[in-house]
This record gives structure tokens, sequence and C-alpha cells, in this order.
């Protein structure tokens, strides 16, 4: 059974990576995975795999709980974790793109009007790193790429600036609890706080970014020509003052959700439906005067249609099937084999960033948490053990390869996926000309961090 459960898991992951050749969303082989590995695990296993029996014998107090109830509460003690990364990302979500509906990002982008190659690709990147940190990075390529058709015209120019996003975009997620989902899965898992995150973290990710950019500015020359843009038809229903207030409202609302877990302890989720019920409230005020018409694609309601649901089943179903060969016992042993074949946390996290560049690094984070529990500080015993306590260096460390390392592949990455489908850059076409620029930038972000605390 423990062959069977990884050969549905790499048949699903194939499916993942091979979604745009076998033209089946990933989101589909990635719910079938994630429910078949369950499947299997609970029919396939009539006596409670070892690394579970403590667990089992806690749980059935009298000694006659079902093996099939102790499996559903494993099940939902998964689910409960599951469950509040997914609302947490749909809050997220839904705000960025209400921000968006209202053309908020227009503070920003108004006011672009450089045409030299260099001068705006160093805008464009530092604007994605921060904007990656304040929303998410996925949100932020979105974003980006919407205004680089606005900027540039020729295709190849565009492509080039379009791979630069997705590496600006995971670099500024790494540092900020809200910047990658793998960050937040770290930060919500309590594997890492805020403040450590942001501390440690910012210049090792600064550093990935201006490596591949300064080598950039060599090589880059003349100008870009502009489109001729159609102006949308929101900005009709729109005032300045609207999408200000809109913009301003929205980003406070996301840098709000750090401060309201560190203050009630409760799920990051919570800060976050706090702040969409509070921008939820101020547009339908704000255009209650207008008719159905006008306020349609202003509303949350209107928002949400424009939500990307796919993307958010594809981390249920993934984060499924690694639960499940959590279950079984197979991360456990990948943990063992990974201390045993490198025996450094440091060269782990490098393994497991690279790793994220072939595959996605949702699972592999998710994975890495299931390999490896916090350490209490009075456990801590050698070396080893201290580098896995809360805020450790294993996980700080991880969030930065993990956030990093899938930019050196186009489909490394979900800023990476959705840029190649927005833009149909071509995957070699990324191989070829950003690949290397980010894995310089991925191993120079890390000697920087290494440096910092060896």
């Amino acid at each position: 059974m423990d062959y069977i459960l990884l050969a549905v898991f790499v048949i699903g992951y194939v499916g993942i990576v091979l979604e745009h050749n076998i033209k089946i969303d990933k989101a589909a082989s990635a719910l079938l995975t994630g429910t078949v590995l369950w499947g299997l695990f609970v029919t396939g296993y009539p006596e409670v795999p070892s690394h579970l029996v403590e667990l089992f014998s806690s749980f059935s107090h009298d000694g006659h709980a079902s093996l099939s109830v102790f499996y559903e509460h494993r099940l939902l003690h998964h689910m409960q974790e599951i469950s509040s990364i997914l609302f947490f990302l749909l809050g997220a979500m839904t705000i960025v793109e209400l921000v968006d509906a209202h053309e908020g990002f227009r503070v920003i982008t108004d006011r672009i009007n450089t045409s030299s190659k260099v001068k705006l690709m160093w805008i464009i990147c530092i604007l994605t790193f921060f904007f990656s940190a304040l929303l998410d990075n996925l949100t932020t390529s979105i974003v980006m790429i919407s205004l680089l058709r606005k900027l540039i015209d020729d295709k190849e120019t565009r492509w080039l600036f379009a791979g630069m996003v997705v590496v600006a975009a995971n670099a500024g997620g790494a540092w900020s609890p809200i910047g990658d989902v793998t960050t937040t899965m770290l930060w919500i898992g309590g594997q890492l706080s805020t403040s450590v995150i942001i501390v440690n973290l910012i210049l090792p990710s600064i550093v990935a970014l201006l490596v591949p950019l300064i080598i950039l500015t060599f090589r880059l020359k003349g100008t870009v020509t502009r489109p001729v843009i159609n102006q949308d038809s929101n900005q009709e229903h729109t005032t300045p003052f609207e999408r200000n207030l809109v913009f301003a409202v929205g980003v406070c609302g996301l840098l709000f959700v750090p401060v309201f877990k560190t203050v009630t302890h409760l799920p990051p989720f919570m800060g976050m439906m706090l702040s969409l019920g509070a921008i939820w409230l101020l547009t339908e005020r704000l255009h209650n005067s207008k008719n159905q018409e006008q306020k349609k694609d202003l509303s949350v309601i209107g928002v949400l249609k424009k939500i990307d649901v796919s993307s958010v089943l594809f981390f249920l179903g993934i984060l499924l099937a690694v639960a499940a060969l959590q279950e079984a016992g197979h991360l456990i042993f990948a943990a063992e084999s990974l201390r045993l074949a490198l025996n450094n946390v440091y060269l782990i996290d490098l393994s497991i960033g690279l790793l994220s560049a072939i595959v996605d690094n949702v699972p592999l984070v998710a994975a890495s948490m299931g390999m490896y529990d916090i350490v209490p500080l009075d456990a801590v015993t050698d070396a080893w053990s201290a580098a896995f306590v809360k805020d450790g260096h294993f996980w700080q460390f991880l969030a930065y390869c993990a956030g990093t390392g899938g930019s050196a592949l186009i489909i490394g990455s979900a800023a990476g996926v959705a840029v190649m489908g927005l833009e149909r850059i071509d995957f070699i076409w990324y191989l070829k000309k950003i690949s290397l620029l980010a894995i310089a930038g991925y191993f120079a972000g890390a000697g920087v961090y290494i440096l910092m605390f060896v």
C-alpha cells in the first residue's frame, strides 16, 4: 500500500505539472489526488501505522473506538489547518480584486512616466517586490502584468519584464507573513512569528532580487514603446476619490491582519475576514446611490465572480494529498532520509527550494511541516534540534528558499504559473532568459542569510 500511495501521488503531480499539455486544470488533478489518497489510506491500512499508535491510544480512552472514526478524526484535524489557509486566501483575493475593480492601483501606476528600459525595469521590480509583501505574490503578478500591457507594446520585451516580475514577486513574498502562501503557512502553523519573518528575511530577499536586476541593467538598452490603451469602462463609474479611498482601505486592511493576530491571538483568517467585512461595508455605502448597472462590478458580490476558485481548490487538493502521505508515515521517512543524506539544515532547505522549481512549493512546505515538528525550548539538546524551535533557523531559511527557489522555473510558483498563463510565455524561453538570473539571485540571497547567522 505504501508504494501505491506514492504512485498515485507521483501520477497526480505529473498531471499538475503538465496541465497545459494534457489540457486538464491542475485543480482537478490535485483534488483527485488528495481525495483518492485519503480513500486508499483509510481502506488500505487495517491496522494503525506505528507512528500513530500513541495518538490512537489517547484518542480511544476506553479502547473501543473504531479505526475508521480515528481516521475521520485525523482528517478533520488536518482540515482545521487547511480551511484556515483557504479562508485566508479567499479573503485576501477578494479584497485585492475589489481594489482592482475600483482601479485603485492607478494611484501608483499613473505616476510611471519613463520609457527607458533600465529605469522601467527597476521601477517595475521594486513596485512588485513591495506590492508582493503587502498583498501576495500571485495577485501582485496579475496586477503587474496588467500594468506591463499598458506600458510595453513589444512582446519580447514585455516577456523579459514579466519574467523579472516573477522573480521580484517571489522575493517580495518571502519576507512577509502575507506575501507568499508558503510563508503564510509557516506563520499560521506557528513555526514563525511576524517580526522574525520580516527582520531576518528582508535582506536576503532584497539580494535575491538585486543580483539578477543588476545583471540585467548592463544588458538592457534603449526605450520601450507604449501601446494605445483603451479606457476601461469602470473609469466612468469611479471617481478619483473612490479609487483612492478603496485603495487606502484595502491596503490598510491587509496590513491590519498581522496586527489583529498579534493582539487577539486568533487565527489570521479572522483578521482577513474582519478587513473584508469592513471594505465590503464601505463599498456598499459608497455606491448606494448608483444604479445597478454602474455598481454591479464594483461590489463584493460582483468581484466574487472573478475570484480564481480553481486556485483555492488546487490548494485544498494538494494539502489533502500531503496530509494523507503524512498520516501514512511517508513524510517521516523522507525527513530521516534527508537528514541522513545531508545532515545539515541549510542544505536541506536549499534542496527543498530547488525542488520547488520543479514541483509546487506549497506541498513541499506542507510536507516539511509534516516531516519536522516544532521543538520546545526545553527539549533542545543539540544544534540540530535548536534549528527546529519556533523561529528557528530551519523554518526561517525554509521560508526564504521555498519562496524564492520557485523562480528558477516558470512552473515553480503560483506567480510564475499565473504569468505564464496570462502572457503565454514559453517554458523554454523562460529557461533560457530568466532561470539562470533567478538561480544566481537565489544562491546570493541564501549566502547572505547564512553569513548573517553562521
